[in-house]
C-alpha cells in the first residue's frame, strides 16, 4: 500500500468515520449508571451498537465463547477494518477505561515508528472529535510490536494521534490481560491540554501495511468514574 493510501486509511479510521458524531450531537445517557458507563458488554449484548468500518478488506470480527463469557475475536490477513461504538461522554467524569484482551502474536514486520509498519495485533482507542476534522485527536492504546511498555509516541502519519504501548512484544501472548487507563490524565500528558468530550471508542486489528496476519480477542469494555480498588 502506498503512503498516500495508507495515510488516508489512518485519517479515515479516526476522523472521517467519526467526525459526524459532533454534527449529530449524539449524546449517550450517563445518568443510568452512577459510576460506570458500559461500552461493550459482549456476553449480555453481543455487538449491538457496534459498527464496522473497512479501510482495506475486512478484518473478521465475531463473537466466540471463552469460558463462561463471550468475547470478540478479530482475525486479520492483510486487511484493515475496525469496530466502532459511537457515544459522547465527558472524559473528566468517566475517565477510567477498562478492558481485557489477548493476542496470538505481535507482527514481525510491525514498527510503530514507520508508515510501513503501522499495523497492530490489537488496539483500543478513544476519539475526541473537534469542531473541524483537523482538530480531532485520538489516543491509541496498543499492544506494541517494538515500543517498550509504557512508551508513547505520535503516530507515524500524524501528531493528532498518539500511540501508547500498554503491552509490548510476545512475552504475554496467549494470555488474557486486564487493563485500566486514566484517559483524562493520558490526554493531558500526551496533548498538553485537558480533553473535550469524547465521541467514540473503537477496537482494531489490522495488518494491511505489513501484509502480515494477526489474531486477537477483546473482552468487555467499560468506562468508570473511579479506578479499580
Amino acid at each position: 500500500m502506498n503512503a498516500v493510501t495508507s495515510q488516508k486509511k489512518f485519517f479515515s479510521s479516526i476522523i472521517d468515520t467519526l467526525a459526524f458524531v459532533v454534527l449529530l450531537s449524539v449524546t449517550f445517557s450517563t445518568t443510568a449508571f452512577a459510576g460506570e458507563l458500559p461500552i461493550g458488554r459482549f456476553t449480555a449484548e453481543g455487538l449491538a451498537g457496534w459498527e464496522e468500518k473497512s479501510f482495506k478488506g475486512n478484518t473478521k470480527y465475531r463473537l466466540v465463547k471463552e469460558g463462561d463469557r463471550m468475547v470478540v475475536e478479530a482475525n486479520s490477513r492483510g486487511t484493515a477494518s475496525g469496530m466502532f461504538k459511537e457515544l459522547r461522554f465527558d472524559p473528566e467524569q468517566y475517565r477510567w477505561l477498562r478492558w481485557s484482551w489477548k493476542i496470538d502474536k505481535t507482527l514481525t514486520e510491525g514498527d510503530e515508528r514507520t508508515k510501513a509498519g503501522d499495523d497492530y495485533a490489537a488496539r483500543v482507542y478513544v476519539v475526541f472529535p473537534g469542531t473541524f476534522f483537523w482538530q480531532t485527536k485520538a489516543i491509541n492504546y496498543i499492544w506494541a510490536n517494538t515500543l517498550s511498555q509504557g512508551e508513547a509516541i505520535a503516530n507515524a502519519y500524524t501528531s493528532s494521534a498518539m500511540m501508547v504501548a500498554v503491552q509490548s512484544g510476545d512475552e504475554n501472548s496467549g494470555r488474557w490481560l486486564t487493563e485500566e487507563r486514566d484517559i483524562y490524565s493520558d490526554y493531558e500528558e500526551l496533548f498538553g491540554s485537558p480533553p473535550g468530550a469524547a465521541g467514540a471508542v473503537a477496537i482494531m486489528t489490522d495488518t494491511d501495511d505489513t501484509g502480515g496476519s494477526a489474531t486477537a480477542w477483546y473482552g468487555d469494555i467499560t468506562l468508570s468514574s473511579q479506578p479499580q480498588p
